[in-house]
């Protein structure tokens, strides 16, 4: 049978809808979704085309600001499967996020799926995870990735349970739980945990909003409950600063930083007025600690806004990161974790503001 793999359109809406339907009991594509991936960008939708019309699909979703890449979706007719069909689009797709720039492949599977198992492993595919009752029909996931693009060495990750913000103000205590509790196990998280680790690390005001979590802040808080911590900040003034209008919001913060510094001294807390390069974050790294990072958010989602990240992992290309905060259009929470950034993109991305603030908090155990 001659197969031919093109680029999904507008006018394959009706037939991609059929196909779902035959092929998925649970976990379906709605007729909305595929309108929105055949319209949206940062994204890779291939169809199979047979004699008969489309036999098959391919979604994969990329996401802004990383160089990954995950396949969302893959689907193919059952009188047609067996005959090469899905491998073909595997490639296919693996070749289009090659040339977007993406460096990995991610997909899950179900354990049962055998034969998707079987294919993914041919194609070069390595076990990332398993995640617990992970479909609508409760069963469980396994996670594959790819390194799709100029394969130098090995990543370097560490094992950090990720958590989820509850609130779009505390990236940075969620950051920070993250981190304590990936270096004690006897640490444990808690909503309560956030809110506090909030009110001990926050400047109060930001741009707009409940206030960001200061890195001194931060790293008090850490100091308090058992940890060793240092802090790197590029610049002596007050932080986010030039982001508030308003003259007694600035002085407010300008208070807050003074305290802070003040606390800093008296706990023999080490604040590095430099900028931190990323061989520091990854000698850290390497002898154990776990860096809190600021990055701008504007590359993933256009807002230029600050927001705490950990790191969990580095090699060669890239440095990897857990995101406390997924954002919408983020089809899974397993996308926040070990998100590949690329070296030169992360330099941009560490850097927030007019002032090109470049922070970060490096945790270790006491």
């Amino acid at each position: 049978m001659s197969i031919g793999i093109r680029a999904a359109q507008m006018a394959d809406l009706e037939a991609l809808v059929a196909l779902e339907t035959t092929s998925f009991d649970t976990d379906r594509l709605s007729r909305r979704s595929f309108r929105h991936w055949l319209t949206t960008p940062h994204r890779a939708l291939l169809v199979a085309e047979s004699g008969a019309g489309v036999c098959g699909y391919i979604l994969i979703i990329y996401y802004p600001g990383t160089r990954l890449a995950r396949v969302y979706s893959l689907a193919v007719l059952p009188q047609l499967r067996g005959q090469g069909i899905a491998k073909a689009l595997m490639l296919a797709g693996e070749q289009a996020a090659r040339e977007d720039g993406r460096l990995y492949l991610r997909l899950e599977v179900s354990v049962d799926n055998a034969p998707a198992i079987g294919l993914y492993r041919t194609l070069g595919f390595q076990k990332f995870g398993f995640y617990r009752d992970y479909y609508e029909d409760h069963k469980d996931a396994l996670r594959y990735q790819k390194r799709i693009r100029r394969y130098r060495d090995t990543p370097q990750h560490r094992q950090v349970h990720w958590l989820r913000q509850t609130t779009p103000f505390t990236c940075g205590p969620t950051a920070l739980m993250m981190a304590m509790h990936a270096l004690d196990k006897n640490y444990l998280p808690s909503r309560e945990e956030e809110i506090n680790l909030w009110r001990e690390a926050t400047t109060i005001f930001m741009t707009s909003g409940h206030g960001g979590c200061h890195p001194t802040g931060l790293a008090l808080a850490a100091k308090r409950r058992g940890f060793s911590v240092e802090v790197w900040i590029n610049q002596a003034g007050p932080l986010f600063i030039d982001s508030v209008r308003n003259e007694d919001k600035k002085q407010v913060i300008e208070l807050v930083d003074s305290c802070f510094k003040r606390d800093a001294g008296q706990q023999g807390l080490t604040v590095n007025y430099a900028n931190i390069t990323q061989n520091d974050l990854i000698a850290a790294f390497e002898a154990g600690a776990i860096p809190l990072i600021l990055i701008s958010t504007f590359a993933m989602d256009g807002k230029k806004a600050p927001h705490w990240v950990v790191m969990s992992g580095f090699d060669n290309d890239c440095l990897y990161m857990h995101d406390p905060d997924p954002e919408e259009g983020r089809q899974s929470e397993l996308d926040c974790q070990f998100i590949p950034v690329a070296r030169e993109d992360f330099e941009r991305m560490s850097c927030f503001g007019k002032n090109r603030l470049r922070t970060a908090v490096i945790v270790r155990l006491g």
